[in-house]
């Protein structure tokens, strides 16, 4: 599998697309005044203490309070040591009202939720993740084979100094050797010890680091082994990039190419098309069949339909091969539309046991691939799969788009028969509160012509109904749900 990397920037946003074999699987946007803030460290002034819900409300200088709840607070060196086994601290003897506390963003703003915080403080380079406040050392479960985990977990063990900082070893350490783990270890404790310099000037409310620009947290996070070739169209990101690489990765420089072409760069994978499709409720299947993608704000679920495939041989077989087509196109929409949360899926009903199985067995396959965490529950007895992913970020959804004005979000409008009958009924109210001689509709062209023409003898009983003569005018501003009745 090949995988590459496509950047494009432009003055004010700056987009990322994994592709691998040459399809978009990822893509990660990042805007001049929007940018996020997963990883941001922050000396924060708690507000509030909710008891109740076992959390602070804590000010660290965004529009909305941040939230940081108990479970994810570092225990005081006096808490019981067994922390597996102890019970989780109340917050009221954690925190209170005033405190200042250092935090970082572990999840940003969703929705009407402010950022989520952390006090274990989590800094990432290539290959480690340094907790500054953890003896433990982890090693990333796609790291498989005993030998070579036994083999990072030594080199950990004796790079560690005396003050036995924690570390998760990525995926991106594999087969790495002494020397460039060594590098990153020295480069992590430099940074920690800038920051813990910077925490003693820093007010509360006040941000003590900021996590590194898109274009560089790419490099950091995704320049694996598979990775082949990674193009910029940003001559000054494209410097900057190599500088960053051959400092921190100087085996991988020479994957970074600088696009001069006068076409725009998405457009030679058709990325903008494919992120338009994404945004749409509907997926297609190669085959026919289509996915039907309903985004709300406690879940995500996914509906798989046959559509226009129909088979070669009987029902059975063509359930089964639509939904294993299914698998595979769910895995990506998930890492493409950026979906995280609960997620329930509806397969095609299967009466073979067999063919469930391994259509479960393809979809963690398929989400094997997958950067964010994943949990897949079995089939449900009403034939769902329940499953989660890791949600740090706004789907890509909410980043590019808005609720629609005509229906306020809801995806459907009212018919051009409905606003009629509304029109009926306002036209009625206005005439019980209001002295008229006659009165004027306003609304949507389509609800105009449909009132002229559909309900011509409904228009001449109303008026005789309330002894007033009712004139329509159309106009084209108005969005098919808007009207207004003028008392003349």
């Amino acid at each position: 599998m090949s995988e590459e990397i496509l950047i494009n920037v432009t003055p004010n946003e700056t987009r990322v697309a994994q592709l691998e074999n040459g399809v978009l699987q990822e893509v990660s946007l990042e805007r001049a005044g929007r940018r996020g803030w997963v990883g941001n460290i922050y000396k924060g002034r708690v507000s509030r203490v909710l008891p109740g819900m076992q959390a602070a409300f804590v000010e660290i200088g965004l529009t909305r309070t941040a939230f940081l709840h108990a479970s994810d607070m570092q225990r005081r060196p006096d808490d019981d040591a067994d922390a597996e086994c102890a019970p989780e601290a109340d917050i009221t003897t954690l925190l209170a009202e005033g405190d200042e506390v250092v935090v970082q963003v572990i999840k940003d703003p969703l929705g009407s939720k402010g950022a989520r915080l952390t006090t274990t403080i989590a800094l990432a380079s290539r290959c480690l993740v340094l907790l500054p406040d953890s003896g433990q050392i982890g090693i990333s479960a796609r790291i498989e084979a005993e030998q070579e985990r036994q083999r990072l977990r030594t080199i950990l063990e004796t790079l560690r100094d005396g003050e036995q900082p924690g570390y998760i070893v990525r995926t991106n350490a594999e087969n790495m050797d002494a020397d460039s783990l060594a590098a990153d270890v020295a480069f992590l404790q430099r940074l920690w010890n800038g920051i813990q310099r910077r925490v003693a000037q820093t007010a509360a409310g006040e941000m003590i680091y900021e996590d590194l620009p898109l274009v560089l947290r790419t490099l950091r996070d995704m320049l694996g082994r598979e990775v082949e070739k990674v193009r910029i169209d940003s001559r000054y990101w494209y410097e900057k990039s190599v500088d960053f690489v051959t400092q921190l990765m100087p085996d991988r420089a020479p994957l970074i190419h600088h696009y001069p072409g006068e076409r725009p760069i998405f457009d030679l994978y058709g990325v903008d098309d494919e992120i338009d499709q994404a945004l749409r409720r509907t997926s297609p299947l190669k085959s026919g069949g289509y996915l039907v993608i309903d985004q709300t704000e406690s879940m995500t679920t996914i509906d798989v339909n046959t559509g226009g495939y129909v088979g070669h041989r009987k029902l059975e077989d063509t359930i089964y091969k639509t939904n294993l087509e299914a698998a595979q196109a769910i895995a990506r929409q998930l890492r493409l539309r950026n979906l995280g949360g609960i997620i329930i899926i509806d397969f095609i009903d299967m009466a073979d046991a067999q063919h469930q199985s391994q259509v479960m067995n393809l979809l963690e396959r398929s989400l094997s691939k997958d950067h964010a965490k994943t949990q897949i529950h079995p089939l449900s007895p009403l034939g769902l799969v329940e499953m989660t992913r890791k949600r740090t970020t706004e789907s890509l959804a909410h980043i590019l788009c808005e609720p629609c004005p005509s229906c306020d979000g809801r995806g459907a409008i009212k018919t051009a028969e409905s606003m009629s009958h509304e029109v009926f009924r306002e036209v009625m109210r206005a005439v019980k509160q209001f002295a008229a001689e006659k009165l004027m509709v306003i609304a949507a062209v389509d609800v105009v012509d449909y009132i002229l023409e559909e309900e011509q003898t409904a228009v001449m009983e109303l008026e005789q109904s309330i002894s007033k003569p009712i004139q329509f005018k159309a106009e084209d501003q108005y969005s098919q749900e808007q009207f207004d009745v003028v008392v003349l």
